[in-house]
């Protein structure tokens, strides 16, 4: 591509993206904005620097859609917040917070109210209305009910390197950080597995599951190694 060609480029997607603003849409920077020609963004929606918007995408009304995030094939509903992050082929509902740097794989379906935070990865997965996992957390292949907490470090462990299989956790459910979900399982209503523990069989509604090694001290341990620094 010439110059020339590079100009005429430019000015057409420029022209497109300003097409919106007579709609209501608020651009920070026309000149980083990147959207196809299929795309539908509600009153109200302000888009950041950066942001690339490809295939079939819908945007609701009075959302932002922070710098640097990636929206292929999806919907975000009205007032939804999505900061950094990249969304494919999936749904968001409204007053939904996403990111920043989330990622949302194909095939999952965000609830409304709903916060997925920094470094949370989904695939393939919902999450009811109101369900959190605020941050450090991977959902693969599962069905999270609504005004579900994952913890910070929570692993749905869906592969055993053949096959992937689907976990269920119920409405209310509390799931402490560092929790591993060893696929298949299913974790009632209203039922709480502790930090720290791997759940292998499935919790019944309003249960405790705890599973851990006692922890124990060793007095004196490291200076009978000779590991004491100076």
């Amino acid at each position: 591509m010439d110059f020339q060609e590079y100009e005429a480029a430019r000015k057409k997607r420029i022209e497109k993206v300003l097409a919106y603003t007579e709609k209501g849409v608020r651009f920070i920077d026309p000149e980083t904005a990147y959207i196809d020609e299929d795309i539908e963004i509600g009153r109200g929606t302000v888009i950041y620097p950066g942001v690339v918007l490809e295939g079939k995408v819908t945007i609701g009304e009075n959302c932002v859609i922070g710098q640097n995030t990636k929206i292929k094939d999806s919907s975000i509903g009205d007032g939804t917040s999505v900061e950094s992050s990249f969304i494919l082929e999936s749904s968001v509902g409204r007053d939904t917070k996403i990111g920043p740097f989330a990622y949302l794989r194909p095939g999952s379906e965000i609830g409304n109210g709903c916060k997925v935070g920094d470094f949370v990865e989904i695939k393939n997965s919902k999450m009811g209305d109101g369900a959190k996992a605020s941050h450090l957390t991977y959902v693969g292949d599962s069905d999270v009910g609504q005004k579900v907490n994952l913890g910070c470090g929570v692993i749905f462990v869906n592969y055993d390197g053949s096959k992937k299989y689907r976990s269920v956790v119920e409405d209310g459910a509390f799931i402490g950080c560092n929790t591993n979900l060893i696929s298949p399982v299913k974790v009632g209503k209203s039922a709480y597995v502790a930090a720290g523990s791997t759940v292998t069989s499935d919790v019944k509604d309003g249960a405790l599951y705890v599973s851990r090694a006692k922890g124990r001290s060793l007095e004196g341990w490291v200076e009978k190694r000779g590991i004491l620094k100076k």
